[in-house]
């Protein structure tokens, strides 16, 4: 009987030594993690037999897979822009007459005719007025008659003259007095083509200042022109854009009456800062065949005031703020399910009507959630309804730029 014990005895005493080893710190973390990689094999085992059981019941309730996809939120998505972003600002100006004109009598006198009236387009060296010619025609009589008396002195002195007969200095009288009239009838005539008075440009008769019957005299304006076919918009900008609007720069003019707009460089800048408003002058010049820019016709000068090329420009309606008042947008992602919601904090840049620039936080590539971005969550499962192309962005059209 003892020769049993003693060998049982020394078995359970290995045992006991072998237990306390196995406390130890390193044999507990093995054992742990030996524990870890069993469950592993064992997930995976498990998930297969899930995912081949979820197989087995779609070919057997195809509808089931719809009801899981109606979980989804539905979504739209657009590639982010990348274009030139520019910020304008709009400052009121006037269209201005950029030439004037006057048509006016040389000799003065009645007006015998007038062959125009206001609001009449007129071209450069038209008959515009006559002027009465009785004056310069009876000097012209006058001066006739005494030359034929001095005529006829001269010629009796000439032949005295070449006879040895009379005194040099009535000789030479009588030459001289016969020369000054011929010079004077000459002078006289070239008179009466001046009678005639022309438009000294091409344009619109803004107004009539001689009526026909009327006496105007030397140098008085019968009509004022102002010449259409070319005009100026001149608007005051503040003193504050005098360092980045310079002569040469594209503006964008509009004429809100007519509906239309138009692009122009601008042709001057003011040398002067308006004390009273502190604003400078800034002239853009427009041609204008078909006479619809009137003078004084409200205009709106759109200047740029900045600028910031191929940048990531978003709609701003899309840009929401988090809690702590970090902006943040929705972007097109992958979680393991599927397409998710993603959050993506920005940082904006400028902002202009209804856009606004993305310095940092996106590079261009990501599909922006539109409609249901305000009520998606991060991560969560989407279903994108539109089919936007990733790979091709369109150009952006200028847009109209406004208040």
């Amino acid at each position: 009987m003892k020769k049993i014990l003693l060998p049982l005895l020394l078995l359970f005493v290995l045992i006991s030594a072998c237990k306390e080893g196995e406390d130890t710190p390193e044999s507990l973390k093995k054992g742990i993690i030996a524990k870890k990689q069993e469950l592993r094999k064992t997930q995976k085992t498990i998930q297969a037999e899930i995912d081949s059981l979820e197989a087995k019941l779609l070919k057997l309730d195809p509808s089931s897979a719809k009801r899981k996809e109606k979980k989804r939120r539905l979504v739209t998505t657009s590639p982010i822009e990348m274009k030139d972003f520019k910020r304008f600002v709009e400052i009121q100006g006037g269209v201005q007459i950029d030439k004037t004109g006057t048509a006016s009598s040389e000799t003065g006198g009645r007006l015998t005719q007038l062959t125009v009236d206001e609001g009449d387009y007129v071209t450069q060296g038209q008959l515009i007025a006559v002027t009465d010619a009785e004056v310069i025609n009876r000097n012209i009589d006058e001066i006739k008659k005494a030359l034929e008396l001095a005529t006829q002195i001269y010629e009796k002195r000439d032949r005295l003259w070449k006879q040895g007969i009379g005194a040099e200095i009535e000789y030479l009288a009588a030459k001289n007095e016969k020369e000054r009239l011929e010079k004077s009838i000459i002078t006289v005539q070239s008179q009466l083509s001046k009678i005639n008075v022309y438009a000294p440009m091409t344009g619109i008769v803004d107004m009539v200042m001689v009526n026909q019957g009327e006496m105007a005299g030397p140098g008085t304006p019968i009509i004022r022109i102002l010449s259409t076919g070319r005009v100026k918009v001149v608007a005051d900008l503040p003193e504050v854009y005098l360092r980045s609007v310079k002569a040469g720069d594209w503006v964008t003019i509009q004429f809100p009456a007519l509906d239309t707009e138009r692009k122009a460089k601008i042709s001057s800048i003011g040398r002067t800062i308006n004390a009273n408003n502190r604003t400078f002058q800034a002239e853009v010049m427009l041609s204008n065949p078909n006479g619809l820019l009137k003078p004084n016709l409200m205009a709106l000068m759109l200047v740029k005031e900045f600028e910031a090329k191929n940048a990531v420009v978003l709609p701003t309606e899309v840009i929401q703020q988090d809690v702590s008042g970090k902006d943040f947008v929705f972007i097109q992602g992958e979680c393991k399910e599927g397409l998710c919601a993603k959050k993506v904090l920005i940082e904006t840049g400028e902002n202009y009507e209804t856009e606004t620039q993305i310095v940092a936080g996106l590079n261009g590539t990501e599909l922006i959630i539109m409609d249901g971005a305000r009520t998606v969550a991060d991560k969560e499962l989407i279903k994108v309804l539109n089919a936007e192309p990733t790979t091709e962005k369109s150009e952006a059209k200028p847009r109209q730029p406004g208040t």
